[in-house]
């Protein structure tokens, strides 16, 4: 049975705390579709290959963690801008869009659902002195040396990550998705062996290797993927809708 489209949107923002949040982007519903959803398609960014697959699969409402209007970008709905909207307003498909709120969250977040694919046990943020750090700590059950752990992250993720190989054995372990590699002072001062992100920047190569730990960049991408499928889910669970995820591959 659909639900209103008011309905869903209302509980996304109350399960996430979204209005709590301060972000670059305005989170929750950014374009308006038809008033009834049944069929949610899922992804991470609010690409024109993710709007014409949607439509393809007869969406509804697409739910992504990249959507649009950031802060700093030209508001003129033109060029690139301009054919996204309007394959959306032409299809009456909505667009909820979760930013800062779906990386913090601690059931369906993408630092959260990141550690349950690569079974790393959360201990808690990765520096609790300062909530605006997105990240978190945790531990492995048993030691494994950077190759091994890099090993897992490509069999997990599909892809090869880029791995900058300390030579402690991995038990304590710092990560956050997406584009987090700026966070690695954090994590030495955490005392973890490895550092996961996204993304990499030229000098994390450096500060991993003259603070003696190692750091995995698995894909900004990749490492992305796992909370926008867990809130489709949730929201799927909640109000019996169908959720298809639809994985559009970037290799960054």
């Amino acid at each position: 049975m659909a639900v209103a489209l008011s309905t869903l949107v209302e509980e996304a923002d109350r399960y996430l705390g979204a209005g709590k949040i301060p972000d670059y982007c305005p989170n929750g519903l950014q374009v308006e579709g038809r008033p009834q959803v049944l069929r949610i398609v899922s992804g991470v960014t609010a690409s024109q290959a993710l709007i014409d697959a949607a439509i393809e699969a007869g969406a509804d409402l697409i739910l992504v963690h990249h959507g649009y209007f950031w802060k700093g970008e030209n508001p003129c709905v033109v060029g690139m801008k301009q054919r996204r909207l309007k394959a959306l307003l032409k299809h009456d498909i909505s667009v909820l869009a979760y930013h800062l709120p779906l990386d913090l969250h601690p059931e369906v977040g993408n630092n959260v659902q990141l550690a349950r694919q690569l079974e790393i046990t959360v201990e808690g943020p990765l520096d609790p002195a300062d909530s605006k750090v997105v990240g978190l700590v945790g531990s492995l059950a048993e030691p494994v040396t950077p190759r091994d752990f890099a090993r897992r992250v490509w069999e997990v993720m599909g892809r090869e990550p880029l791995l900058v190989e300390g030579n402690e054995m991995i038990r304590r372990v710092g990560w956050c998705t997406g584009g987090g590699q700026g966070y690695i002072d954090q994590a030495v001062a955490a005392g973890v062996d490895l550092f996961i992100s996204g993304e990499a920047s030229e000098q994390t190569f450096h500060s991993a290797r003259e603070n003696g730990i190692s750091f995995i960049a698995a894909g900004h991408h990749a490492t992305e993927r796992y909370g926008v499928q867990a809130l489709g889910d949730y929201l799927a669970r909640r109000f019996a809708l169908e959720h298809l995820f639809i994985d559009c591959p970037n290799p960054i």
